[in-house]
């Protein structure tokens, strides 16, 4: 029992013992830590267009600011002139293809006929001379026509003998077929001709220029009816693809990179965008011993920043480490560097339900791990769901009795 002025002493001690702040720690296996790199936004591919040919302009099919997709035309060039040639050279090509067949199918048979029949009248025409030429030698011998009219049937024959001699030739020539060196030397001229028809269409082809790549018009710098020069830029085009920003970051953190999938913040002239990794560089910076990231910002981004802005990159990742997070104000420094925090121990168990209850300050040593913001990891002699001071340690002592006032 306890008298009554016991119980005097013991109110006007509660009255007096300090209200603190406190949290129930709780255990953790593993800690954040965010690091932020630099790099700078990647040019993005801008093309001075302009034709492999000269010619006349003859057409525009885009306007400055006009968005285009790969392969989509953009200009053309007259090919009145080109589209003439391709046509005289499909007649000549007709022509030559009829002629390589022909001679593939060797002579016909009624040109072989009419060979024979020419060879056959040239040796009936040579044996009527032999004869009128008998027949002149020997009115010759009797004086009966003169030595002139003997040598115009001599002359007859001998003509008459070499037309035979030709039509034999060109009769064998008929049987014997086409011979193969004039069948290769026509092919050549129809693939030649087929090169030249290639050349043409190849040409016309180009007379259209085409977007290399889908981006906007960005400046379209000359007007239909003008005559240009092979090569002369006609529009500059500028790709829409989304912008890539490019960031060099220690080569030791580079294989926990290529195990991120997701998206990861980069800030760029005060705005926070969304990126993800799309390639590594192979090669290493000599000069800072980095290697770059190529990261693709979401397409929000397109339009919003412009190439050589400089970009933070902000990764997280995360640190295998048993331990407490307590706020940076409830540390208390000892002696040698050390340090050390608050636990709450009942000091009064036999107080009412309707009393407050009593705590007495124990000291539990702490280490550092990590810290982040206003609260740090610590582990040491604390166990899981200890009451920790949470603020105002600079006003406590170790085996001070305190009373909770609220829990963070």
């Amino acid at each position: 029992m306890h008298s009554s002025a016991e119980k005097q002493v013991e109110v006007v001690t509660r009255t007096q013992t300090l209200r603190v702040k406190t949290l129930i720690v709780k255990p953790v296996q593993s800690y954040e830590v965010s690091r932020t790199y630099t790099g700078e936004v990647a040019a993005l591919r801008a093309s001075e267009l302009g034709f492999e040919r000269s010619g006349k302009l003859v057409e525009l099919f885009v306007d400055e600011g006009d968005r285009v997709t790969k392969g989509n035309p953009l200009a053309k060039l007259d090919t009145s002139n080109l589209k003439t040639q391709r046509l005289r050279l499909l007649a000549e090509k007709a022509q030559a293809k009829a002629r390589l067949e022909e001679l593939e199918a060797g002579p016909r048979q009624e040109s072989i006929a009419a060979a024979r029949a020419a060879v056959l009248n040239l040796e009936k025409q040579t044996q009527l001379e032999r004869i009128k030429r008998s027949r002149r030698e020997s009115l010759y011998k009797e004086g009966a026509i003169s030595r002139e009219q003997l040598d115009e049937v001599a002359f007859n024959a001998e003509a008459i003998a070499a037309r035979l001699l030709e039509a034999r030739s060109n009769l064998e020539e008929l049987l014997n077929g086409t011979r193969r060196e004039q069948i290769l030397a026509q092919r050549a001229v129809v693939k030649q001709l087929e090169a030249n028809i290639s050349d043409l269409e190849i040409n016309i082809a180009k007379s259209t220029l085409k977007a290399p790549f889908s981006g906007t018009i960005a400046t379209g710098k000359l007007d239909e009816g003008v005559v240009i020069n092979a090569g002369q830029s006609v529009i500059r085009l500028v790709e829409n693809a989304r912008p890539e920003v490019r960031i060099g970051v220690p080569v030791s953190i580079v294989p926990q990179l290529k195990n991120k999938n997701g998206f990861s913040r980069v800030e760029i002239g005060g705005r926070t965008y969304q990126g993800k990794i799309s390639s590594f560089l192979p090669e290493i910076d000599s000069r800072t011993r980095t290697q770059t990231v190529v990261l693709r910002l979401e397409p929000s981004s397109l339009g919003t920043v412009t190439p050589g802005q400089t970009a933070r990159w902000q990764i997280t990742d995360k640190v295998a480490q048993e331990g407490y997070w307590i706020p940076k104000k409830a540390l208390v420094k000892g002696l040698r560097g050390l340090w050390s925090c608050y636990a709450l121990v009942e000091a009064d168990r036999e107080a009412s339900v309707s009393e407050e209850k009593t705590f007495r300050l124990k000291e539990q040593t702490v280490e550092i791990l990590h810290q982040d913001g206003e609260r740090v990891l610590v582990r040491g002699t604390l166990s899981p769901g200890d009451m920790v001071v949470a603020d105002g340690v600079h006003r406590l002592v170790p085996n001070q009795l305190v009373r909770r006032v609220e829990e963070l």
